[in-house]
């Protein structure tokens, strides 16, 4: 199989969850293409799955992040299992007002409404303050999302 790890990344952190999810694809024996969405897409996007990430930043993900997912949508990805994943601060989730939302619900929720696949739910790496570091177990927590995903798929 062969996977899309896209993300955006401000301070770092997202990108460091990217890399792991990646590593942990490749670990188990499959290709990936690891790549910002500030780079351009492949033109032929024959992937069997991605994942999108962003940083969560006012409650939403990044344009170009939103952008990615819009565009798999376009070039028919369809049933094509698609995940978002984002960075957060601590106690986001716990939030019921607008406040709450987060990169990868917005992700989500974009990619459902253009006929996506969304696997849910989402991945959620915490960053101890705004410009991070990543909490202490964020990159295992990546790297076990990733392997759940792939053995969910049977593969």
């Amino acid at each position: 199989m062969k996977g899309l790890v896209a993300y955006d990344s401000v301070y770092g952190n997202t990108k460091q969850i990217a890399e792991a999810i990646a590593e942990e694809i490749r670990a188990n024996g499959h290709e990936v293409v690891l790549m910002s969405v500030k780079e351009s897409l492949p033109e032929a996007l024959d992937f069997d799955f991605a994942f999108v990430g962003s940083p969560t930043r006012i409650a939403n993900a990044s344009r170009a992040s939103k952008k990615v997912v819009k565009r798999l949508a376009k070039a028919g990805f369809g049933a094509k299992p698609v995940v978002a994943f984002d960075t957060i601060l601590p106690g986001v989730l716990e939030k019921t007002d607008r406040w709450g939302r987060t990169a990868a619900k917005v992700m989500t929720d974009l990619g459902k409404a253009k006929g996506l696949n969304m696997r849910e739910p989402s991945l959620h790496a915490t960053v101890k303050d705004m410009k991070g570091p990543l909490a202490d177990d964020a990159v295992t927590l990546a790297r076990t999302y990733a392997k759940d995903f792939l053995a969910a798929l049977g593969k």
